[in-house]
């Protein structure tokens, strides 16, 4: 008899105990879909297309709140209103991350090149921004992993936008696929990507059906901030001496500009 009383007594304290583990799960998940949603969320760089300035395995922070909200700051992007909430022009130069037009799920991470109006061409690998080429200045050439089994000779240069901005970028040489264009009048709502490894690059130079082609501002999700972590290709979850042997500690915690 007391056996059993001493057992109900347990069995509810047992009960609220799983009760409470249940609750805290749930709220800490809920403060992270928040958090999520309204200010940031993190992105690993899976290619070269953004090197120099974004090396693959670069674990980096978006700001989701830098140009206001869309349904594509929820992930899954469900149709849930159309346009940007509390928009706000994001700057050219800036790194950011959107949903590929084509399916409008695929994370893309490029650096903004033209504004809505604007009228952007490349001539023998010269960017030119309204008619006007953006200077750029010769760094000394670096050996560079091709991804075949190789390295070669790859040039470098500083670029300035008209806004001060400056970065630098790779090229292969002037005359890639995508280094002679035509004129990309930039349409109203809309966006023009490149990445800095500038003949390594799928983006808005190349049409939407096989690239990037022009990018919906209900499409952006948001301003790359900060390089938190950073691992070289070797690295693996599921070997963890990896993760102190393939670090890159010089690029912990680099603010992107």
């Amino acid at each position: 008899m007391t056996d059993n009383v001493q057992g109900a007594s347990h069995e509810p304290d047992a009960v609220n105990e799983l009760v409470e583990i249940v609750k805290t799960v749930a709220y800490a998940l809920l403060i992270a879909l928040v958090l999520r949603v309204i200010f940031f969320q993190p992105f690993t760089i899976p290619s070269a297309s953004m090197e120099p300035t974004l090396l693959e395995g670069d674990y980096i922070i978006v700001s989701k709140f830098s140009y206001g909200y869309s349904r594509n700051s929820i992930p899954f992007s469900p149709p849930l209103f159309k346009g940007r909430v509390l928009e706000k022009v994001p700057e050219r130069g800036d790194i950011i991350v959107f949903k590929l037009p084509r399916d409008g799920h695929t994370d893309y991470i490029k650096r903004l090149i033209g504004l809505p109006g604007d009228r952007i061409q490349v001539t023998g690998g010269v960017l030119s921004i309204n008619g006007k080429p953006v200077p750029r200045k010769p760094l000394a050439p670096v050996l560079v992993d091709s991804g075949y089994g190789f390295t070669r000779n790859v040039e470098r240069y500083q670029e300035t936008f008209p806004n001060g901005k400056t970065f630098i970028t790779y090229d292969f040489g002037p005359d890639g696929d995508v280094d002679n264009t035509g004129v990309y009048v930039v349409p109203e709502g809309h966006y023009f990507f490149m990445g800095d490894n500038r003949d390594n690059s799928l983006d808005s130079r190349v049409p939407s059906e096989i690239g990037v082609g022009y990018v919906p501002a209900e499409n952006l999700v948001g301003k790359a901030q900060i390089i938190l972590l950073s691992w070289n290709k070797g690295a693996s979850l599921f070997k963890p001496w990896t993760w102190v042997l393939d670090a890159r500690p010089s690029r912990f915690f680099n603010v992107l500009k």
